[in-house]
């Protein structure tokens, strides 16, 4: 399916960024995140007839609107200055392709597995720590896909200024709640000595694939009472749709690791963590820029009588429960930061040091993912791009809000494996997934 840039620009905000507003410090969070771009694809179909005049329109709106809602976030439309850790809130803009995909959406969104080749086409590859692609295909469906850089804003960041954005373009700027750039004024930046760099995982020895696997509601019902029948500790407010996901495929990796390897493995797991509203520091609401950290948890090869499913959640839910209780006791910006680095270095040191196979999950389960309406509907889908060059997971709400969907990245062998587990095949499906 080819895809053909017709067009390229720069969308700079509709009014200048105040003098006191050029330049934004970066956050000590800042300095631990990692340099990559996260890219997110919106799909939306066909909408009535005269398809080419009405898409046209729409991005001609799309280009209106986010210069009107750059004025909001204007660090995105400046330039990441690494020298002194800040952010050249200078206008220059934010990269805008518009492409026109010679194929069908609906036959697209109908694949039996993701074609990560044609999906790395839907997205821009960057420029500006934001930058925007409209993709349009032969039958007038759409596909909007968003590059954010990871460096200065998280899941969070993203999403609100994804939504922003749409609300901006349905009903107007001045309906959006602005956000806040105010945690490099509480969270100043640290001396280079006393941040290093994270690991994000071992360079891997064979090829990474990705399949996507979904757990509908039903099956995640089944886990629920699965690990409660087996437990009594459990309400039903911590035996949560991501929790039972995440202890469910981490079993199999277990498994795995010990079919490859003829042995019992450790195994580490690492889940993410939203700050926000988890520390006794205030922050304003809506702040941008990376807030967050990792849970960490493990398994040892003598605790083989305790990898039932009830003890894997267990181990989960204790291990962000005392993470959050540690965050909790920082009574000032240096405490929290010393909490989160020594926290991240642990991940980092076990995989340079163990022989512990560590996963890393990435979560964006209750982030808007379908609230993303510029004025034509909801999308049909939204998708991470997910072509990466080492093992992780990413867990995301389905559409309906009832299931899980994973999209599970491992090296080519292992996932063999991994796709004959019993327990993924009883309560997973990724033949008729979509992307």
């Amino acid at each position: 399916m080819e895809v053909q840039i017709t067009s390229r620009k720069l969308i700079t905000p509709s009014s200048p960024t105040p003098p006191h507003l050029q330049n934004t410090r970066v956050t000590c969070f800042d300095q631990l995140a990692p340099f990559f771009y996260v890219p997110t694809i919106f799909y939306y179909p066909v909408d009535g007839e005269e398809y080419a005049v009405k898409n046209a329109e729409k991005s001609l709106q799309l280009q209106k609107s986010l210069s009107e809602i750059l004025t909001l976030y204007y660090p995105f439309a400046g330039r990441y200055a690494r020298d002194n850790l800040s952010i050249e809130c200078n206008d220059k803009g934010v990269e805008y392709l518009e492409a026109k995909v010679y194929g069908s959406l609906s036959q697209f969104l109908q694949r039996t597995s993701p074609n990560h080749l044609v999906q790395q086409n839907f997205h821009p590859h960057y420029s500006s720590p934001l930058a925007v692609q409209f993709n349009e295909f032969e039958c007038g469906g759409v596909a909007i896909g968003i590059s954010m850089t990871h460096k200065i804003g998280d899941g969070f960041t993203m999403f609100t200024l994804i939504n922003n954005w749409a609300t901006a373009c349905r009903i107007g700027v001045n309906k959006v709640h602005p956000p806040s750039f105010e945690l490099g004024i509480i969270f100043p930046p640290r001396e280079a000595s006393r941040v290093q760099n994270v690991v994000l995982g071992r360079a891997p020895t064979n090829k990474i694939v990705t399949k996507k696997f979904v757990f509908d509601g039903e099956a995640i019902s089944n886990l629920k009472v699965a690990a409660s029948a087996s437990s009594s500790q459990f309400n039903r407010h911590q035996l949560t749709r991501v929790k039972v996901v995440t202890a469910l495929i981490w079993s199999a990796f277990i498994r795995v690791d010990q079919a490859r390897d003829g042995r019992r493995r450790p195994s580490m797991l690492k889940v993410p963590v939203n700050l926000r509203g988890k520390t006794n520091i205030k922050i304003p609401e809506n702040s941008c820029g990376n807030f967050i950290s990792w849970a960490v948890t493990q398994y040892l090869p003598n605790d083989e009588i305790k990898m039932q499913l009830h003890e894997l959640v267990s181990r989960i839910h204790d291990a962000i429960e005392k993470t959050v209780s540690n965050y909790e006791k920082a009574s000032n910006g240096e405490d929290l930061f010393f909490m989160v680095n020594e926290d991240f270095q642990k991940v980092s040191q076990a995989l340079k040091e163990s022989e512990a196979d560590v996963y890393m999950f990435s979560c964006w389960s209750r982030f808007p993912l379908y609230d993303a309406d510029f004025g034509w509907g909801k999308p049909d889908l939204a998708s991470r791009s997910v072509q990466v060059e080492r093992e992780m997971i990413l867990l995301l709400d389905t559409k309906d809000g009832k299931g899980i969907e994973a999209r599970v990245s491992l090296e080519e062998n292992k996932m063999l494996l991994f796709l004959q587990d019993p327990y993924i095949l009883a309560f997973s499906h990724y033949k008729k997934s979509r992307l």
